[in-house]
């Protein structure tokens, strides 16, 4: 169906119709995506730099982790169920706003507890961005919703890697408010997001108003749906927990174990995080070829031999078992959230705030965890207790297999 001729459209989108996989805006999403996980990147990857000004313990980065992945968590399934009835296509750059505002507050805070409240907010933004550009690129797909789904978190899995990238180049050696020179990314970010909403705006008035809920055609009870949700659940405490593990202590570990530099710690977390978006990328469109049973099965079982490994092996070794770690494990992550949306299609908008909801929310509360765990024992046996997590991939074998 081609969008309304009296309703203006951005030219990079007017003239593509709904039945096509939309690349351009895809990617445009992907970019965007890319901008705010960038920013998101850069609050763990300056930790060692907060921790040292502010003489910080394990417990207190940890706090600092929970207050940005809680408003992160907590807003994105109420946004994801209002916009399902009320789409708001230009909260996309409105929220992107007030990460940029978060940012700034970042960048010239003088206080623990302002590191908290910057946090807080770089969180908001996020909780803002993700369920509204989710549901975008599932109206973009042309029925490739795996594709496009990978598409969109590639960009987000790029930008936590390309994040401690900066953080070792730009603002380990400059220091703290060196952040603030990065307040272009969400910039730019807001312009493309702007061009976004002019699509998305114009395809809700040429598009007619359902009045039904669309009918999901899996044929399963109710009963069977909230059984998988539920293991799919189990399945994101698995991998984001392990992935706090990461995303939050290894440097610290590196650094405690090998006694690395700063700057070197951040350029192995990036080999991780490089990886974890190329597995991203992939997971998606594998799921949409073999089925998503398989793909959220093989990603997360099948790291547990990687996980027992890292924590008795030399550098090498360690840069290697991450590498395959993250890129098998985040392939998971576009699957299952396509998964879910196929579980409830009348409910994206809910499903996508859900699931990126939980992985801030599931993140936060392990990184809490696990520091204060680091402080009461040590940072290497951290990973020796997660590297088991992966066992609970055993569940996707229950998952219906007609998705």
């Amino acid at each position: 169906m081609s969008l309304n001729s009296k309703v203006e459209a951005p030219p990079p989108f007017e003239a593509a119709k709904a039945e096509t996989t939309l690349f351009a805006l895809l990617v445009t999403l992907s970019v965007t995506h890319l901008l705010n996980d960038t920013v998101q990147s850069l609050l763990p990857a300056v930790y060692p730099i907060l921790k040292t000004s502010f003489r910080l313990s394990f417990s207190q980065i940890g706090l600092i982790t929970l207050a940005f992945q809680l408003t992160g968590s907590l807003l994105q399934p109420f946004i994801g169920l209002y916009t399902d009835k009320n789409p708001k296509p230009y909260s996309l750059p409105v929220g992107m706003s007030v990460t940029l505002c978060g940012l700034l507050l970042l960048a010239f805070a003088g206080h623990f507890y302002t590191v908290l409240i910057a946090a807080a907010l770089i969180g908001v933004g996020s909780s803002v961005f993700h369920p509204e550009s989710s549901r975008v690129a599932r109206l973009a797909s042309g029925g490739q919703h795996g594709l496009a789904q990978s598409l969109f978190q590639v960009g987000g899995n790029t930008g936590a890697a390309i994040g401690p990238l900066l953080a070792a180049l730009f603002i380990v050696p400059f220091g703290q408010h060196a952040i603030a020179w990065l307040a272009l990314l969400p910039l730019i970010a807001i312009f493309l997001l702007y061009n976004v909403s002019r699509w998305y705006a114009a395809k809700i008035a040429s598009t007619p108003k359902r009045t039904k809920a669309i009918a999901a055609s899996h044929g399963l009870t109710r009963k069977h749906v909230a059984a998988s949700l539920a293991i799919l659940l189990a399945l994101m405490f698995s991998k984001f927990v392990y992935l706090a593990s990461f995303t939050s202590y290894y440097t610290f570990f590196l650094i405690q174990k090998f006694h690395l530099p700063v700057q070197t710690a951040q350029i192995c977390l990036f080999v991780f995080l490089g990886a974890s978006a190329l597995g991203t990328f992939l997971g998606g469109p594998i799921g949409d070829r073999i089925g998503r049973r398989y793909v959220i099965w093989v990603s997360i079982l099948g790291i547990l031999p990687f996980t027992l490994a890292l924590p008795h092996a030399n550098l090498p070794v360690t840069i290697t078992l991450s590498f395959i770690i993250g890129f098998v494990l985040s392939s998971a992550f576009a699957a299952i959230v396509v998964y879910a949306q196929e579980l409830m299609p009348e409910r994206v908008g809910a499903v996508a705030g859900l699931f990126f909801g939980l992985a801030f929310g599931i993140a936060g509360l392990g990184a809490a965890f696990l520091g204060v765990l680091a402080d009461a024992t040590s940072i290497t046996f951290v990973y020796q207790l997660t590297a088991f997590l992966p066992l609970i991939g055993i569940l996707a074998y229950f998952l219906p297999r007609n998705l």
